[in-house]
């Protein structure tokens, strides 16, 4: 199944679903994300690749993140997204483009990071609060996860979430630096 194939059958099973668990219609979902009832059809029944901002629209009318609606690995504590699995969005023939590395559904505060872990080094973190997610990309060398005693290599070009509830921490078991940048979303005080 190639690239395209994948997404749209992603898609087509990512929509309906979050369609049917927001218990809207067809024709609700239409009205609210402005997207014509037919379409919503098409790309349920996967039949078409609806353009970017299509997709957009969809997902922001369900409320959710465009990465849940072309996720092809949903339900895992731990989601590791090699580079081959990133879904590039768009891309000019003078080399622009840009590339959905990875995402998660949250809401409340974000903090981004850079982190630089030098070979043998590493450290760990608490537990955060319930809902809170990292998400995280390995530029160079390889990285090390570990969530709730379980580890996950993480290679460069790589990208990861996890829900961080749990004792987790980062090493760098290489020789070399491991480069990475981290998001946490944490949710917001109730």
């Amino acid at each position: 199944m190639s690239d395209l194939d994948q997404l749209t059958q992603s898609l087509a099973r990512n929509l309906k679903r979050w369609r049917g668990e927001r218990g809207f219609t067809l024709d609700a979902l239409a009205a609210r994300a402005g997207v014509s009832r037919g379409m919503i059809i098409q790309i349920e029944q996967a039949r078409t690749n609806p353009s970017v901002g299509t997709t957009v629209k969809l997902a922001d009318a369900l409320g959710v993140s465009i990465t849940t609606l072309l996720d092809h690995e949903q339900g895992a504590q731990v989601r590791l997204v090699p580079e081959s699995r990133a879904v590039r969005m768009w891309s000019t023939e003078a080399g622009s483009s840009t590339t959905l590395l990875v995402g998660a559904e949250a809401r409340g505060p974000l903090e981004l990071w850079t982190c630089r872990l030098m070979a043998g080094e590493g450290t760990t973190s608490d537990p955060h609060p319930e809902g809170t997610v990292e998400l995280l990309h390995v530029t160079e060398g390889e990285l090390t996860l570990v969530v709730d005693g379980r580890t996950h290599p993480v290679p460069a070009g790589t990208s990861a979430t996890f829900e961080a509830h749990v004792p987790h921490g980062y090493r760098n078991e290489g020789a070399e630096p491991a480069v990475f940048t981290m998001v946490v979303a944490i949710p917001p005080v109730r």
